[in-house]
């Protein structure tokens, strides 16, 4: 791909998305900075919210402050990046549920052997360092 595809847009999945709605500088086009910048300030305006109405109860701030990056999600998946990145997580998902989960006795399983490694290992490594203890006491003494 040459260097002019990527600066007039994004690269996904081998294919380039194109921004229809405005010029692109450097791979992000200028309406995508526009949304990333004000998606910022719904989660600045819950920050400053959240001190500013400290006597209003705790559970009510909070939720203010959910709903705002809420709003600023919806907001930054709008453009090119948020995009890729909600592709990135339908695809992630997609992979998990492709992987076989152990059953219950296999962990089970799995869980004790790692008990049973790591208790033999801290008695081994308090055998070592007793005798070694002793060998110093031994010299210094």
């Amino acid at each position: 791909m040459h260097t002019a595809q990527v600066l007039s847009g994004w690269v996904l999945g081998g294919r380039q998305a194109e921004n229809k709605f405005c010029c692109t500088q450097f791979g992000i086009a200028i309406l995508d900075k526009f949304l990333l910048t004000v998606a910022v300030l719904p989660i600045a305006a819950a920050i400053g919210g959240f001190y500013y109405f400290e006597d209003y109860p705790q559970w009510m701030r909070v939720i203010a402050l959910l709903v705002a990056v809420g709003i600023s999600g919806l907001i930054a998946l709008q453009t090119a990046l948020g995009q890729t990145a909600w592709a990135f997580r339908r695809d992630a998902i997609i992979e998990v549920r492709k992987v076989v989960w152990p059953t219950r006795k296999e962990t089970m399983q799995t869980t004790m052997i790692v008990l049973v490694v790591v208790i033999i290992m801290s008695l081994l490594l308090w055998a070592l360092d007793s005798i070694l203890a002793w060998i110093v006491r031994a010299l210094t003494n």
